[in-house]
């Protein structure tokens, strides 16, 4: 089975977003380069180059996607086609919102963290499963289910906001990073959880 790895576009202080899930100037280094992105919604991406060797193959490694209730509440579960990803594994008590987008079996919604990480390694087979940063992210966190984190740092303080790891409460160690990469107007890094 492939490995479970967090991701999300934080900032210095990390904070994924603002209090109102504002994302500030979070999403700049997406536009500021010459080297397209490709991604199932198609939201036209130009990155720098460097950014783009380190992204699109993340990107095109993912098999599942879990998130929570909020991120799907506040994009409309992207239409139906996440930005990566054949699955989305819906962490929420709620289920699927009725009459929306019916077409959309690949859309799973699970009311437990554990059950959400196991049905989506399921799904993805070899493929990474990439949690979303914030609440679920802490908790897959705090249950020993994360492999990886992956963070996109960009050079800004929010001071306050949504946490790249929600309300985790717990200390956990990470390796020293196997991966630093600069981009324009962003850091890519990645950390081997330690075990």
């Amino acid at each position: 089975m492939g490995s479970v790895l967090t991701h999300a576009v934080v900032s210095v202080d990390g904070y994924i977003a603002d209090a109102s899930d504002d994302i500030g100037p979070l999403f700049d280094w997406y536009y500021n380069g010459d080297t397209p992105l490709r991604s199932k919604q198609g939201f036209g991406s130009k990155v720098s180059r460097v950014s783009a060797e380190y992204t699109q193959p993340m990107w095109d490694d993912i098999g599942t996607t879990v998130i929570g209730r909020h991120l799907f509440d506040i994009t409309n579960g992207w239409e139906a086609t996440p930005p990566a990803g054949e699955h989305v594994v819906v962490v929420s008590r709620r289920p699927r919102p009725e009459g929306w987008h019916p077409e959309a079996s690949h859309y799973h919604f699970i009311d437990d963290v554990a059950a959400a990480i196991a049905k989506a390694k399921d799904l993805a087979g070899d493929r990474t499963v990439a949690v979303s940063a914030g609440d679920v992210a802490g908790q897959a966190m705090a249950l020993g289910l994360v492999d990886e984190v992956a963070m996109d740092v960009v050079p800004v303080v929010f001071g306050s906001g949504k946490r790249y790891f929600g309300s985790l409460d717990s200390q956990c160690l990470l390796e020293d990073p196997h991966v630093v990469i600069r981009g324009d107007r962003v850091l890519h890094l990645r950390y081997l959880v330690r075990r």
